[in-house]
């Protein structure tokens, strides 16, 4: 396991002050306010440690109040909403500085049998053709107007094995293009022993979701990256739904793209599938996406903007 995963495994496992009362450590992103992926998987931590033993996340429902701090700790506080027969619902404040950061609603079930149907796997290319973050972020290093972007992007992901399936959107910078991505990812290590946890690949998976799925409402827009230019964003609102078992430690395919833009918003959704082709994740986000006052650019085309 890589020291980076070791890290970001530490930042998830939360002190616990009362019963349901919880203080996570945080860490700066690659821009200077708390990583949304991070407060959403910390949160949703805190809810499973007070969900009857058996019973899974298959939803939550969140919205950013507040850019967070990250030098202060984070408190999370859970109320036990409900505990069913077959469902527990919880819901978490996120708290710095007196004030709410962010909050989720979090639902979970007891293992059962259904109907299944799923959307099939889109295509994509196996991931071990595919560059490293590490191989393709100095490619383009000339692009980014702080200095030190490149070097915290790499650091912010270095947990994950992260790997673009065609070439990352701050390299598209004045070429706009169909609203959707592809990536393949995995922890830069296995989960092995008591880490094996159905739990943690879930949180594991959550943190990551957050990564590059609004990246997809610029791509239509040739605005490249949120440290490339002068695009300014953040997360509003997160929703996920866990639909199948899976692991964070093996290849998953974020298959991501945007509907619409409008109003300084832009929507943006996902699906996670597992190497054999198994939709384990769906994901809905929408996030404050502008541009400077007076700037209005056109989608790549007609096909693009109707998507």
């Amino acid at each position: 396991m890589s020291q980076e995963l070791t890290s970001l495994l530490e930042l998830l496992d939360l002190e616990r002050v009362e019963q349901d009362i919880f203080r996570g450590s945080s860490r700066p992103a690659v821009v200077p306010r708390v990583f949304g992926g991070q407060v959403a998987a910390q949160a949703l931590v805190a809810a499973c440690r007070t969900v009857p033993a058996g019973r899974l996340p298959h939803s939550l429902h969140a919205y950013f109040l507040r850019s967070g701090d990250p030098g202060a700790h984070i408190v999370y506080t859970v109320d036990r909403i409900r505990d069913g027969r077959s469902f527990t619902t919880r819901r978490v404040v996120a708290v710095q500085h007196g004030q709410p950061i962010f909050h989720l609603s979090a639902s979970f079930q007891a293992h059962e049998e259904g109907m299944e149907h799923q959307e099939p796997m889109p295509q994509a290319p196996d991931p071990e053709t595919l560059p490293t973050a590490e191989e393709i972020v100095p490619r383009y290093r000339e692009l980014f107007t702080d200095p030190q972007v490149p070097e915290r992007l790499l650091r912010a992901r270095a947990a994950v094995d992260l790997r673009y399936v065609e070439e990352p959107p701050f390299g598209r910078v004045g070429r706009p293009s169909e609203p959707r991505s592809q990536v393949w990812f995995r922890t830069n290590g296995k989960l092995d022993g008591e880490l094996d946890d159905p739990m943690l690949h879930i949180c594991l998976a959550t943190y990551v979701s957050d990564m590059t799925l609004l990246d997809s409402v610029l791509l239509a827009h040739g605005r490249g990256g949120w440290a490339v230019g002068d695009v300014v964003g953040a997360s509003l609102d997160h929703a996920m739904w866990f639909h199948r078992p899976f692991r964070a430690d093996e290849w998953l395919l974020y298959d991501q793209e945007s509907p619409t833009a409008q109003g300084g918003r832009g929507l943006a959704k996902g699906r996670i599938f597992t190497r054999d082709g198994r939709l384990v994740v769906s994901v809905i986000q929408e996030g404050v996406v502008r541009v400077p006052r007076g700037e209005v650019d056109q989608p790549a085309s007609p096909a693009a903007a109707s998507r």
